[in-house]
């Protein structure tokens, strides 16, 4: 089965390339296509976060993996399927982050701490309802805490 899946918007950021830490202090705007009013993003201002679904569009197809990595390519971690980190090379490049709303400008929204750079394709927008966070404790091993010890990070 072939799925189509067209951008929503697209990221206007200030970092032009993937890097995997320092993301803390970053704002971007996502600026809704064409086809898309200002109605399309009414009331989601109510709202402190949105979860945005992004495409990773500059990972080649050679690089999709499939299997078990080191995530970062690091050894010290364990190697571990690609459904078990949240690299970029994922088989449909299909990113998810939460994000803080900053404000929202007719078809402009703006972000605090999007970890997408300038130009990335934008999938969808969901309002984050605490319905929707996990209902139980978080469990996760310890190597993914040590990944993202700078991940947020601010960076001037």
């Amino acid at each position: 089965m072939q799925a189509q899946v067209e951008a929503i918007g697209f990221v206007e950021a200030p970092r032009p390339k993937a890097e995997d830490d320092f993301w803390g202090g970053e704002q971007a705007c996502i600026a809704l296509v064409d086809g898309f009013g200002a109605e399309a993003l009414q009331g989601l201002a109510e709202f402190s976060h949105v979860e945005v679904l992004f495409l990773f569009h500059e990972v080649p197809p050679e690089k999709i993996e499939r299997g078990a990595r080191h995530p970062r390519n690091n050894p010290a971690w364990p190697s571990v399927g690609i459904f078990a980190q949240r690299g970029k090379n994922r088989p449909n490049r299909i990113g998810s982050t939460i994000c803080p709303i900053v404000r929202v400008e007719r078809t402009r929204l703006y972000l605090a701490e999007l970890d997408a750079i300038n130009g990335t394709p934008v999938l969808d927008l969901k309002p984050v309802m605490a319905e929707f966070l996990p209902r139980q404790a978080l469990r996760q091993p310890a190597w993914s805490r040590e990944l993202m010890q700078a991940y947020w990070t601010y960076k001037p």
